[in-house]
């Protein structure tokens, strides 16, 4: 098991005036709730606030053993495992048994039945994708201020800095970073931009901006961010994006891309789009071509939600290699669900596609279906959530002009896409990750 390493304040040239704000008077529940958090101190991570720093371009391959581990990695998972060590989760995830299903995709599975039987129910349509915010079901203000780890907020400089404990302004809303207490994996932990606005769960420019630098900061390949919208499995209508440790490749990392759009005028200097190829979900990777910006990458892909979004269109989001490139899967799952066209067998199973399976991180809820878990298995059920070939192409036409791009003249990412995924046995596995925690081949 991982020790708790503790981090030192860091020494910064940076220090904000910020309010006591003790004359509050809270609830008395210690929530998150308008009367609650003002009277709070909490840890703040200001993250450095430079949309215009280039995107990297070594994008075809994750980092290895000599990956630097960043502070706010080190940071993220001691507060972590301090929560863990006080009881705040509903089940040790810990102990949930993993492994890599045989096969060419590397589809992993995991059991994890403590998650059915204790998660939140959903409290609204599932198969619809706008909805109004409801402060009457549950929502992330409602949650104790012991889950919160930190707040995570932009700077006003280009450096980040870390101060152990600030007073919340009571004219503020904060963006927070809480463990998730029915986890999925090591980790797994929400981020909530400006929780006391009460955001429903809708993609706007700030906050996805706001979850790409956290990736960004985070700076390991084996931490994802994830979002679901709703109509795509999102289960609490509060905006809120997901994060979790895994120290294998995700399937969906290694699938062959070919190249299909780019931005106007600019070729491979812009953002590059690509479409997934021998995957069972039909899905688009955005990256950022030589030359391109944070915020050239976060617009390309912030104006495809909102489009898809005023659609009426679901989808799931993966920020993948710490923010260098990002998987967007439009689906209809939930609306088959909705009308009972799917297979029996399928709904038996009680997995919902959400972001981690589509991304090929089965979270199983029985031993029968971990122990028969095959490659066709996997393949079935996510090929249930993939839109048909005619319906990606004209999903394809909103995310063009959304997104002010053109169709790509050469489209060979990689070479020969059309083969068999091949086996790749990824980066090392990160000297953080708990022994409980390794996925067993």
């Amino acid at each position: 098991m991982l020790t708790i390493k503790r981090v030192p304040t860091l020494v910064s040239n940076y220090q904000e005036d910020v309010p006591e704000s003790n004359n509050v008077v809270g609830c008395g529940r210690n929530c998150l709730g308008k009367c609650c958090l003002p009277a709070s101190r909490l840890p703040l991570y200001a993250f450095k606030n430079d949309d215009n720093e280039p995107i990297e371009n070594d994008i075809d391959t994750l980092p290895g053993e000599d990956c630097q581990i960043s502070f706010l990695n080190d940071l993220l998972l001691g507060l972590w495992e301090e929560r863990m060590s006080q009881g705040l989760f509903r089940y040790d995830v810990t102990t949930c048994e993993t492994k890599v299903i045989p096969g060419r995709c590397g589809f992993i599975a995991q059991l994890n039945e403590g998650r059915h039987l204790k998660k939140r129910p959903t409290e609204f349509r599932i198969d619809q994708v706008l909805q109004p915010f409801d402060e009457n079901k549950f929502n992330f203000t409602k949650v104790g201020q012991d889950e919160v780890l930190f707040r995570f907020e932009p700077t006003t400089d280009y450096k980040a800095h870390y101060f152990s404990g600030v007073g919340v302004d009571a004219g503020i809303s904060p963006s927070i970073v809480a463990i998730n207490v029915s986890p999925i994996e090591y980790g797994h932990v929400l981020l909530i931009p400006r929780v006391l606005d009460y955001l429903p769960q809708r993609i706007d420019r700030d906050s996805f901006t706001a979850a790409l630098h956290f990736a960004r900061e985070l700076a390991d390949p084996f931490f994802r961010v994830g979002y679901n919208s709703l109509g795509a499995f999102a289960t609490i209508n509060h905006l809120h994006f997901q994060a979790y440790y895994l120290s294998v490749p995700f399937p969906v990392e290694k699938a062959p891309m070919r190249k299909i759009l780019i931005r106007k005028g600019l070729g491979d200097t812009g953002v590059i789009v690509s479409k997934l190829l021998n995957y069972p979900v039909r899905g688009f990777a955005f990256e950022g071509g030589n030359g391109s910006t944070v915020r050239d990458l976060s617009d390309a892909v912030v104006n495809s939600c909102v489009s898809l979004q005023n659609k009426y269109i679901p989808f799931n989001i993966l920020i993948a290699q710490s923010g260098k490139k990002i998987f967007l899967f439009p689906q209809y799952y939930a609306e088959k669900q909705a009308l009972g066209v799917v297979d029996q067998e399928l709904l038996d199973t009680q997995v919902n596609p959400a972001v981690w399976e589509i991304s090929g991180h089965m979270v199983l809820k029985r031993r029968k279906d971990y122990n028969d878990a095959s490659e066709e298995y996997a393949w079935k059920l996510l090929s249930e959530v993939s839109l048909s070939e005619e319906r990606f192409e004209e999903v394809k036409g909103y995310i063009s002009e959304a997104a002010d791009l053109q169709e790509a003249g050469d489209k060979s990412i990689n070479p020969e896409p059309e083969k068999e995924i091949p086996d790749s046995p990824g980066p090392q596995v990160a000297s953080h990750m708990p022994q409980d925690c390794l996925v067993l081949h």
